[in-house]
């Protein structure tokens, strides 16, 4: 355990961070699933109408550090190459 006060402060901090990328996280991999079951389901209407959203929300992720860039950018490539194909 923390025997100091910066320490202390420390593990305060890494909590918040931790709570913060876990929300930011389970939202990209939320989105991306709808997108990818509107894929799998052939509707071509609702996964275009939800691409920008799902793309926006995987580049703010990356942003924010919470998944690294290339698995963002992977992810980004990937999901529209497949929405392209319907």
């Amino acid at each position: 355990m923390a025997n100091n006060p910066s320490a202390e402060k420390r593990i305060r901090q890494t909590e918040k961070r931790r709570a913060r990328n876990r929300a930011q996280k389970s939202r990209m991999r939320t989105a991306v699933k709808r997108l990818r079951q509107a894929i799998d389901a052939q509707d071509g209407e609702a996964a275009r109408k939800l691409l920008p959203e799902t793309l926006q929300l995987v580049d703010a992720t990356a942003q924010k550090g919470a998944v690294h860039r290339n698995a963002a950018a992977r992810t980004t490539s990937r999901l529209t190459r497949a929405v392209g194909k319907l």
